[in-house]
């Protein structure tokens, strides 16, 4: 490390000694250094990216969506001479959480064919195409993101657009046409806020009216730790190539603070099929048995899985060797600029 300047910059120097070289003998990294601006206003960043002061742009965000990209999530013809753009899945589920104990007994979240019918009220399809020009899958199956195996597209569990079997599910939990159905407050941070809208939009329709409470994302954080918010946003990146990563987030033994279990889901057939699943070292196996807990966690719906994500990263042409992987790790010893 060369120099950092809290929030603005850091810079790093190559590392002479460093042992690796390449297939011609050459010593990596090829790069003599590297420069990180911390810009926290993304179309600032955006627009130092278009005039070539930044080299690498990583992420999708809302203030230059539909300036960079088409509408089928191509990159835009103004710009395919000016930069590349890499794209393969993301290791990341997006979703809504509820909390599972929440010692409000009136809390109509709290019953299950209320949260199934949440999952059954919007169509995740036509979110992606309008919000996110179709960067991502519809998170139409389970937990398990796509790209990750045991990923099953043809899984028969998991929730699509449906809202006729969404109005019977509030029927059948007392609330027909979500007659006597109190608001749902739901927490996000501010670049979730149109996808909440359209999600609020969509389950109006079917009776449900949902509140939306904007909060700073380190405080929607905090709280979630503490289990003080009974519906949030939420995401999970893997931490490593395993679907076991993702359902630990339903395991009892991981409630919060101390582990991932956010929603605070408990279930006594997940936990042994869990445990079953950390004691075979046979893949087949184990796939098996992740398929089977992430259909019982989606038949319980402590969570509205929105979208399985999509890796997206931005160079100039003059940059040579960078390259994409699922957990979207930066990986900068083969890259050059030219």
């Amino acid at each position: 490390m060369k120099t950092w300047r809290e929030g603005v910059k850091l810079s790093m120097l190559k590392n002479d000694n460093y042992f690796e070289k390449d297939e011609q003998g050459c010593k990596l990294p090829y790069l003599d250094a590297v420069a990180v601006s911390f810009i926290i206003d993304k179309q600032s960043a955006f627009m130092e990216f278009v005039k070539g002061n930044l080299d690498f742009l990583s992420g999708l965000d809302a203030s230059y969506k539909d300036e960079l990209l088409s509408k089928d999530g191509q990159l835009s013809i103004a710009y395919q001479k000016r930069i590349k753009m890499l794209s393969m899945p993301y290791l990341n589920t997006e979703y809504l959480g509820f909390l599972m104990d929440d010692a409000n007994e009136k809390n109509p979240l709290k019953i299950k064919e209320v949260r199934q019918a949440i999952n059954y009220g919007f169509d995740r399809s036509k979110m992606l195409r309008f919000l996110r020009s179709n960067i991502g899958v519809a998170g139409t199956k389970g937990m398990i993101p796509y790209g990750m195996p045991p990923f099953d597209n043809q899984a028969a569990y998991g929730y699509d657009y449906n809202p006729q079997k969404a109005r019977d599910l509030l029927a059948k939990a007392g609330f027909p046409n979500g007659k006597n159905l109190p608001p749902v407050k739901l927490c996000v941070t501010e670049n979730y806020m149109d996808i909440t809208l359209y999600l609020a939009h969509e389950l109006e329709q079917i009776g449900i009216k949902v509140e939306i409470s904007k909060m700073q994302p380190a405080i929607l954080r905090q709280f979630i730790a503490k289990s003080e918010i009974p519906f949030f946003r939420g995401s999970w990146i893997a931490d490593y190539p395993d679907a076991e990563n993702y359902l630990a987030l339903f395991y009892s033994q991981n409630f919060t603070p101390n582990g991932p279990n956010y929603t605070h889901y408990k279930n006594k057939r997940v936990d042994a099929l869990y445990q079953q699943s950390q004691s075979t070292s046979n893949i087949l196996e184990r796939e098996q048995l992740y398929r089977q807990i992430d259909s019982l966690v989606m038949e319980d719906a402590p969570v509205v899985v929105l979208y399985y994500d999509r890796v997206l990263r931005f160079v100039q042409n003059n940059i040579e060797g960078m390259e994409n992987n699922s957990m979207n790790l930066l990986t900068l010893k083969r890259v050059k600029k030219h």
